[in-house]
């Protein structure tokens, strides 16, 4: 059986799901990023600082962490929606929807978080905390005022790589009505043979990409002269 494309996209009724496939994208990505960075963002410092020799030298913690983030981490996000639906359904109420796929969202953009953070922080020179503590400075001073300033400028272009990452991981969330322009995509161009809907979700997907990676390029260079 040969099937036809679809000539004609009617915009009249796409115009105004392809809006609302949008918003969904955005408030997903938007609130995942916030919650989950800043969670991420904790957990990293947290790996960070127990590391062996470090401020809060822990092994054990160290590697409770470290393994936690290494199982949930090569998960890849469409299992993992599955995996997580009893939590969520108790934590959100029902396994449906754009909230619910926001839960899963931020605990894997969590974990994902936290070891580029860890990873970014690892290179800051170590000569600079250990003269902020011989300064007689705390180590929640030391993490506020020298280790993430210093590792600004990577952790800004990290997190435009977990924009990506986050904005993937919203395109999947149509798989359990978590709406996006991934389901746009899907319901009204693939599943209706129209390549217009499908590359206008793409194009659209490729400018939010460009337009982030290029703000957080233009911050990091900024930051990376002030620096020198």
């Amino acid at each position: 059986m040969i099937v036809l494309a679809n000539p004609r996209s009617d915009w009249s009724v796409l115009k105004p799901l392809l809006f609302q496939s949008i918003g969904q994208t955005l408030t997903m990505v938007l609130i995942t990023l916030v919650i989950g960075g800043f969670l991420g963002l904790v957990l990293g410092v947290i790996l960070y600082g127990t590391r062996p020799g470090n401020l809060f030298e822990n092994a054990v913690v160290y590697r409770v962490l470290d393994i936690i983030v290494n199982i949930v981490r090569p998960i890849p996000f469409i299992i993992f929606l599955a995996a997580m639906q009893p939590l969520t359904i108790v934590v959100v109420g029902t396994s449906i929807g754009t909230v619910a796929a926001i839960f899963p969202m931020v605990v894997m953009c969590t974990f994902a978080t936290s070891r580029l953070v860890e990873q970014n922080l690892v290179p800051v020179d170590s000569g600079m905390i250990e003269a902020a503590r011989a300064m007689g400075a705390s180590k929640l001073t030391i993490i506020r005022t020298v280790l993430i300033p210093e590792a600004l400028a990577p952790l800004i272009l990290a997190y435009a790589f977990l924009f990506i990452g986050v904005l993937d991981m919203s395109a999947m969330a149509g798989y359990i009505g978590g709406g996006g322009l991934g389901n746009f995509a899907i319901a009204y161009g693939y599943q209706k043979f129209d390549q217009t809907v499908t590359w206008t979700a793409v194009i659209i997907m490729i400018v939010l990409v460009q337009v982030v990676q290029g703000l957080a390029n233009a911050i990091a260079k900024r930051l990376l002269k002030r620096q020198q």
